[in-house]
Order: C-alpha cells, then sequence, then structure tokens
C-alpha cells in the first residue's frame, strides 16, 4: 500500500512538474532526477504517454505537446535530435540535405534526416521519417560555432564544382548574423582549404 501511494505521489508530481511548465517541452527521466526514483519516474511516464497526456517521441523521451484543433502539434526533427544529443551528454551537427535545408539553400524536407555526433550511433523512427546519428571524427566537433560547420557539410554535400556565386552569396549573408564574428573567424581557420578559397571570409 506505501509503494503504491508513493508511486502515485510521484505521478502527481510529475504532472504537476509537466502542466507547469507548459506545452512544447521535452523530458526524459533525468528531468525529475530530485524525485529519486527513476525505474517510477520511467513507468509513469511510460504510462502517461498510453493515456495520451504526452506524446512517446522516441525510447526514453516524452513531449508534452501544444494541442491544435488539428490535433497535437510534433516538434521539428531538428528539436527532435537536439533533444536526444542532450539526453545522450552528445553533440550534433545536421549534415548532408538536412544541413541545406537548416541553411535555407533547399526547401526540400529530407525524410531521412542526418546528424553527425560524437556520441552513439543510432537510428530513430518519427513518424514517417528516419532521424540517423552518425558517428564522426573529433575533428568536426572542434568547430565552436553551431552554423559553420554545418555550412562545411552542406559545401561538401553540394560538391566544389557545383558550388555557384549564389550558393556562397547565401552562405555569407547566414555567416555575418552570427552574433559571435570571432568563433566565425576561429572556425574559419579550421575549415579545408577549398572551402576557404570559395567563402573567402
Amino acid at each position: 500500500f506505501q509503494n503504491k501511494r508513493m508511486a502515485y505521489s510521484i505521478s502527481q508530481q510529475i504532472k504537476d512538474v509537466i502542466l507547469r511548465n507548459g506545452t512544447d517541452k521535452f523530458y526524459t527521466a533525468g528531468d525529475f532526477a530530485d524525485l529519486h526514483n527513476d525505474p517510477v519516474v520511467t513507468r509513469t511516464l511510460s504510462r502517461l504517454a498510453k493515456s495520451g497526456f504526452v506524446i512517446r517521441i522516441s525510447q526514453g523521451v516524452y513531449l508534452y505537446p501544444k494541442q491544435t484543433e488539428f490535433g497535437p502539434k510534433l516538434p521539428t526533427v531538428y528539436e527532435v535530435a537536439k533533444t536526444i544529443a542532450k539526453k545522450d551528454k552528445s553533440d550534433i551537427i545536421p549534415s548532408g540535405m538536412t544541413a541545406l535545408n537548416e541553411l535555407g539553400l533547399s526547401t526540400q524536407i529530407p525524410m531521412k534526416a542526418i546528424y553527425l555526433t560524437n556520441g552513439t550511433p543510432r537510428t530513430i523512427k518519427l513518424g514517417k521519417r528516419t532521424i540517423v546519428f552518425k558517428h564522426s571524427v573529433p575533428k568536426m566537433f572542434a568547430y565552436k560555432s553551431k552554423t559553420f560547420p554545418m555550412v562545411v557539410l552542406a559545401l561538401k554535400e553540394i560538391g566544389e564544382e557545383n558550388i555557384t556565386e549564389e550558393i556562397i552569396s547565401s552562405l555569407k549573408e547566414v555567416l555575418s548574423k552570427e552574433k559571435k564574428q570571432d568563433l566565425i573567424r576561429h572556425d574559419y581557420n579550421l575549415a579545408p582549404q577549398w572551402i576557404r578559397k570559395k567563402l573567402l571570409l
């Protein structure tokens, strides 16, 4: 009886926290570490997903969604990827078509979103779309800004011979909007020589 009461109390505390924080927030068991009972927290989140109170995004990751007239508003793939990376205590960089999309160079939304990671490689299904985490070399994570490594990966995806003045102009505009230009300068010096020649920052 005592255990049941404790589980109910933890369940109520979790619901209270989620309601207090509002919609569009992600949760993992780690967000409730102060309750000092991971197994009950894990079971509670799973039960709340079954009841429809939260949505299970991937193993161990839940979302308290905003409700619209068309049903719950789902997060972007990048938001999900960032949340999973945070849970894994790893870094991610959008790669390939995903990088082109994030930088506004392509409006095509890839069905398979690829991210380089310094954490565990894995594949996650998100409705009809797939998130792929590919393990990458430490060098890719030596960049200090968020945007510059995406620019490097986008240019590699396009291919040196296919890069136009228009593409370079768009990327320079994106980079000029970065608040910390010292990080951009640092990252520029790390880039492959052919990319430095194209960008000429």
